[in-house]
């Protein structure tokens, strides 16, 4: 793997080391069968386009909240924990996934028993815990949710846990800081527990993406035409949970009251927070610039508003960008792999 700390390169932008994509590093198991079904998958998708509509039908397909392992849930309970993972240790890693898809985004697609988290407890001791929730769902209200589940892990984690470090790939970055916020405001006592905090292709001032398809429907929307209208009506059929990710609205109240602009969350203290951010490109900045890792911009993602914001929510010298990686590859790479095991593995040595 080569990184570069020092001068810019072309595929990077001031400040932010680069790491060029490289073949895999670790030596991975042989493949064996895939921990989470093709129909947990579509349920993953289903969720994330509806999910907030199955939960207010109290449809059985609404994903609920909670913890899983090897593709069953996992209820938060000192024997389940303990049969889990017996050889628990008192640091643990939760892994929160993205927008319509599960846990199993995490596994290394030849290796579908790999993912970062196995990796880490082979590495560095951190006794990984993976989260499934509804996508579909206000951010904030999965935040509200992962609070209450933390307080209860603490409780009932078969050894006492001595730190939580919390990854977030996509919206779970989002959901991770709305819990913080929760937790914070709560006074909840697992939030003494994170010392660093990691977020992987995290849009933290939403995804362009979403915002184009609230721009159509708007567009649409004006023309005085009932057919248009009803076309904007579909285009205009995404969950709650999508809307937010628009704008990164990570508060109740930034969805309640839609006519002021959403203010900047800011990250609770002592914490470290880490962003991995994806780039397209590696022959011309351009390509990274314009697109980022083609759903974030990295701007986003490196939780600034644009490129030349002064105030950015996270240390820059926090920010890693990886070269020569999309969106969805940033959940299971050797290279972004390798960037948490160099700054996680630290305290294991």
């Amino acid at each position: 793997m080569t990184t570069s700390e020092g001068p810019e390169t072309p595929d990077s932008e001031p400040g932010f080391p680069v790491v060029s994509s490289s073949p895999a590093e670790a030596a991975l198991p042989a493949p064996l069968k895939p921990r989470v079904g093709k129909v947990d998958v579509a349920l993953g998708v289903l969720n994330g386009v509806l999910g907030d509509y199955l939960h207010r039908q109290n449809n059985t397909l609404a994903t609920p909240i909670g913890l899983y392992h090897e593709g069953r849930p996992l209820p938060v309970e000192r024997e389940a924990l303990r049969a889990a993972h017996p050889q628990s240790t008192g640091r643990v890693a939760l892994w929160v996934h993205g927008l319509a898809v599960t846990e199993a985004v995490w596994a290394f697609p030849a290796e579908p028993t790999t993912d970062y988290g196995t990796l880490l407890e082979r590495d560095a001791g951190f006794t990984p815990l993976y989260l499934r929730y509804n996508t579909g769902l206000h951010i904030s209200d999965n935040g509200e949710a992962l609070a209450n589940l933390l307080q209860r892990l603490v409780a009932e984690f078969p050894v006492p846990i001595t730190e939580l470090v919390l990854v977030g790939y996509s919206m779970g970055g989002l959901v991770l800081r709305s819990a913080c916020h929760i937790a914070s405001e709560s006074c909840l006592s697992w939030l003494s527990h994170v010392r660093r905090s990691y977020s992987i292709g995290v849009p933290h001032f939403g995804s362009p993406l979403e915002r184009m398809g609230t721009v159509v429907a708007q567009v649409l929307r004006a023309v005085p035409n009932p057919y248009t209208r009803l076309v904007a009506d579909v285009v205009d059929l995404r969950s709650s949970g999508v809307k937010d990710l628009g704008v990164a609205r990570l508060r109740r109240q930034d969805w309640e009251d839609t006519a002021s602009p959403c203010k900047p969350l800011l990250p609770p203290p002592g914490i470290a927070h880490h962003l991995i951010v994806g780039a397209l490109g590696q022959q011309g900045q351009w390509l990274s610039a314009m697109f980022g890792d083609g759903v974030v911009s990295l701007a986003s993602a490196s939780g600034r508003t644009g490129p030349r914001d002064t105030s950015p929510l996270f240390p820059p010298e926090n920010v890693k960008v990886v070269a020569g990686i999309d969106h969805v590859t940033l959940a299971h790479h050797a290279d972004v792999y390798a960037r948490l095991r160099e700054s996680l593995a630290v305290e294991a040595s």
